[in-house]
């Protein structure tokens, strides 16, 4: 009985921490769902996403990223003639009351230089650098690509 109870206790207290992971909130910042795409072997790079959603009244700005990997840059995905290209960003803009969106096909958080592929079901421990907030720690959740993903690929 004793054993049941530690048990279930220990489960009780370790679910909320894991939904934390996926759910973060610094300061008026409400990050969620930070996660990559699995990649296939041979690929040299990956790409992160989430919704930042910024409730408070002063605007803040994502203008970095760190993580384990060679370099970790934003990006965003531009589309010109039919021909889509990422282009390098310094600096996304999250202005008060509102919710940007990094998603395939548009902005984008880039982990180059991987030496092994991503695989779904792993995580990414990496720092979210805000002009005002500062720096926000975070797990991007490796999930298996889905249908929607299929216009983004590195």
């Amino acid at each position: 009985m004793k054993r049941s109870l530690a048990t279930a206790l220990a489960a009780a207290l370790t679910l909320p921490a894991m939904a934390a992971g996926h759910d973060i909130r610094a300061g008026a910042l409400h990050i969620d769902h930070p996660m990559a795409f699995a990649t296939a072997p041979g690929m040299r790079a990956g790409g992160g996403y989430m919704t930042i959603s910024n409730e408070g009244e002063t605007d803040d700005a994502l203008i970095g990223v760190t993580a384990d990997f060679p370099r970790v840059t934003l990006h965003r995905s531009v589309e010109e003639d039919g021909i889509t290209r990422m282009e390098h960003v310094t600096r996304l803009d999250i202005p008060a009351g509102e919710r940007v969106e990094l998603a395939p096909g548009g902005y984008h958080v880039m982990f180059m230089g991987l030496t092994e592929p991503l695989e779904a079901g792993t995580t990414i421990p990496a720092t979210l650098v805000f002009a005002e907030a500062g720096d926000v720690e975070v797990v991007f959740h490796v999930e298996a690509r889905g249908d929607d993903a299929a216009g983004h690929s590195h």
